[in-house]
């Protein structure tokens, strides 16, 4: 029979889960230490419904078929124009120069009320409030003095999820992102026992291999021999007994 090495750590990791985990049978044990000794951590991907061995291996995956992120050009525009040649009417604030065109803003005559009414520099009262007094020209000439060259937008690659279809600044942040809301941690022991969600290929594989019988008792033999587990390996003893 092949033996089960049982290094100091593990022996450690599995005296603290028997103490916490006292009815723990013995397929479940077995599980705790394969989850320990090849650092199994799996996820399930909850769009999917599928179940990874590991968050990095289910990442790396998506990466390599380019289903996680994707680059994307997006333009910045620096500033919006008051004011362009195809403004007819503009409403002027006589303390600033603020400017609302009539194709610039949904509602310019509401705008340039509400403007000159807060407007710290109007220093003109009427009963005690700011007096809502503007100017308003159709004179072409005087509309081509308030056109301002429009800055050329910014051109940015971002990021988008595949997943989902927001946009993020780096690939870390999709990442993050997707880590936080797509993924829910399990354990090696809840997985065999669960129906609800299939198995990656590769992974499913990796757990029908070590739940073998053989490897079963090979593992057994191992801890039967140290006496920190002889109460739990004869509990086992007795359950094997039982179920016969």
């Amino acid at each position: 029979m092949t033996t089960v090495v049982i290094s100091n750590a593990l022996k450690d990791e599995l005296q603290k889960f028997l103490k916490k985990n006292k009815k723990a049978d013995l397929v479940t044990t077995y599980l705790f230490f394969l989850e320990k000794k090849y650092n199994v951590q799996p996820v399930l991907f909850v769009r999917e419904k599928t179940i990874y061995q590991s968050q990095e291996d289910l990442i790396k995956k998506l990466e390599s078929q380019g289903k996680l992120w994707r680059e994307t050009e997006i333009k910045i525009q620096m500033d919006q124009q008051s004011v362009n040649d195809q403004t007819k009417k503009v409403y002027i604030c006589p303390f600033t120069g603020k400017v609302f065109g009539d194709n610039t803003h949904p509602n310019p005559q509401d705008a340039i009320y509400d403007w000159v009414s807060k407007c710290p520099e109007n220093k003109e009262r009427m009963g005690g409030l700011r007096v809502k007094r503007f100017f308003v020209s159709e004179d072409p000439e005087v509309i081509k003095n308030y056109i301002v060259k429009r800055k050329e937008p910014i051109t940015k690659i971002v990021y988008s999820s595949v997943v989902t279809g927001k946009l993020f600044n780096s690939k870390a942040s999709v990442i993050d992102d997707f880590i936080k809301n797509q993924l829910k941690p399990l354990t090696l022991m809840e997985v065999p026992s669960q129906n609800r969600y299939q198995i990656e290929e590769g992974f499913l594989g990796f757990i029908q291999s070590y739940l073998d019988d053989t490897k079963i008792a090979a593992f057994f033999e191992s801890i039967s021999g140290m006496n920190e587990f002889a109460s739990y390996t004869s509990q086992w003893l007795e359950e094997e007994k039982e179920e016969e």
